[in-house]
């Protein structure tokens, strides 16, 4: 008999369950989110597994890794996917959650989700730090311009980051009662600017050490980080058997919606990850705006701004974009102007 393993994973514990070929519950449990735990309760159970399926989350790849060395075969699941099957479910509880899993996983209506590896993880994390020191240096430069309004104080709309500091010091220093409320939050902004400052530099080494985002750098309006991002997000190129493919996987591509005589394409799907969509489009209004070399990429984009609009033909060359760039790590090409077609 065959026999399959749902887990519903939470930060501390995790709920068990296990079915065999015919959907009939064997055995439930709730244990500690351990990797060892886990393997040493279905080394005592004494049946063979067939596989242990999870949805997708925070502690996914610490339990695939980890359960995967133990000798098991482990699927991770969509998790858009999970709760959609799972949301015809009379109740919601760990345990139900758990059971649903396991028939998924025995029925086999399930999205394997690609586990990154622990370089692609490094790179995503160095770039997730980068990104919040700068968040949390812009929030403390909104915090002193709206405390300096109060006072009258109007600072210029667009100040650089690096300037700011400059600029505002002086002002409030002769202002004791301004000085002794203000001066700790620009000199918690100083020390989260340099932070970031540190952090955008080992991105930008990264990336230059690194010779696939080396040949990503030579399209138009795609930099460090765009490229960064992309090579994390994809981490193993031939896991998508097509180029195209990559711009779905970002939700790049309309979603469509079709029932009887009903054929209805809509707005972008916006499935995937968020960040690498907003990067994408990011790189691509670089490309359209900002750059001055010439290039059919840009030709072709800019003719679809002026007939369906800026904020289309920006999505429609990020989309370009991921198939391109994708396209160049497999062939290990870099870009060439004169090759970029227009469809």
């Amino acid at each position: 008999m065959e026999y399959f393993v749902g887990l519903d994973v939470s930060l501390r514990s995790c709920a068990l369950c296990i079915v065999d070929g015919r959907g009939k519950v064997c055995m439930e449990r709730e244990l500690p989110c351990e990797v060892d735990e886990i393997a040493n309760f279905l080394n005592a159970f004494g049946a063979a597994i067939v596989r242990i399926g999870f949805e997708a989350g925070a502690l996914s790849q610490h339990l695939f890794f980890g359960l995967q060395n133990m000798g098991f075969e482990i699927v991770c699941m969509e998790a858009r996917q999970v709760s959609a099957a799972l949301s015809a479910m009379r109740n919601k509880t760990d345990k139900t959650d758990a059971k649903g899993i396991a028939q998924i996983l025995r029925t086999g209506w399930f999205s394997p989700v690609h586990m990154k590896s622990r370089e692609a993880h490094g790179l995503r994390a160095l770039l997730s730090t980068r990104k919040a020191l700068l968040k949390k240096t812009m929030d403390l430069a909104n915090e002193v311009r709206g405390l300096l309004k109060i006072f009258g104080v109007r600072l210029p709309r667009t100040v650089k980051h690096g300037s700011f500091d400059g600029l505002v010091r002086p002002m409030i220093e002769m202002d004791e009662v301004l000085a002794h409320a203000v001066i700790p939050l620009l000199d918690a902004r100083a020390v989260l600017f340099q932070h970031y400052l540190e952090l955008d530099r080992r991105v930008k080494r990264a990336a230059s050490q690194d010779e696939v985002c080396m040949r990503m750098m030579t399209v138009p309006g795609v930099g460090p980080i765009a490229a960064l991002t992309f090579k994390a997000a994809v981490d193993d190129p031939n896991r998508f058997k097509r180029s195209r493919t990559v711009a779905a996987h970002f939700g790049l591509t309309p979603r469509r919606y079709q029932s009887g005589e009903h054929d209805n394409p809509g707005r972008i799907s916006k499935a995937g990850d968020q960040n690498v969509r907003a990067t994408l489009y990011a790189a691509a209004n670089a490309l359209l705006m900002r750059t001055m070399a010439g290039s059919q990429i840009k030709s072709w984009g800019m003719r679809l701004m002026r007939t369906k609009g800026r904020r289309r033909a920006v999505v429609a060359v990020a989309r370009k974009l991921a198939v391109l760039l994708h396209r160049m790590w497999i062939d290990g090409t870099e870009f060439r102007q004169e090759k970029v077609g227009g469809h």
